[in-house]
């Protein structure tokens, strides 16, 4: 984390700053809004939903990418090419939880909705796991 973010907010960021997972959670948090947004934006103006979808998600994509090398994992070199492709990857892979999740839940009865909701957690939790244990473990 840049030194002049870690001085910025004073006290609080002196606590929320030593917590990586509070730092990718709230990365997270922001890139799903985004995503939404986008999503929200290109269904307003007529784009087909799975393409409005991948919109929403590759600008979210873009957005954690941009927030994690900047302000979740402390990289002391600048991002490689295989960090790149492999986020990118762990993001597919996030994806795959989540449909795979969505689909076997719903076809059990549970709304879909609700499905959606169990899978966030799980999807999340690995896709963080990878990206701190893998992507960013020397970082």
């Amino acid at each position: 984390m840049p030194h002049w973010v870690r001085s910025m907010a004073g006290p609080f960021n002196a606590v929320l700053g030593r917590f990586t997972f509070t730092r990718y959670l709230l990365a997270s948090i922001c890139a799903l809004s985004a995503d939404f947004a986008l999503f929200m934006l290109f269904h307003r103006l007529g784009v087909p939903p799975a393409i409005a979808a991948f919109g929403g998600y590759s600008g979210g994509l873009v957005l954690h990418w941009m927030i994690s090398t900047q302000f979740v994992f402390d990289m002391q070199q600048p991002a490689t090419h295989g960090q790149r492709i492999a986020f990118i990857l762990s993001a597919l892979i996030g994806m795959a939880i989540t449909m795979g999740l969505v689909g076997g839940l719903s076809s059990l009865g549970l709304p879909p909705a609700m499905a959606k909701l169990a899978a966030v957690p799980v999807s999340f939790l690995s896709v963080y796991a990878i990206r701190k244990y893998g992507i960013f473990a020397r970082a």
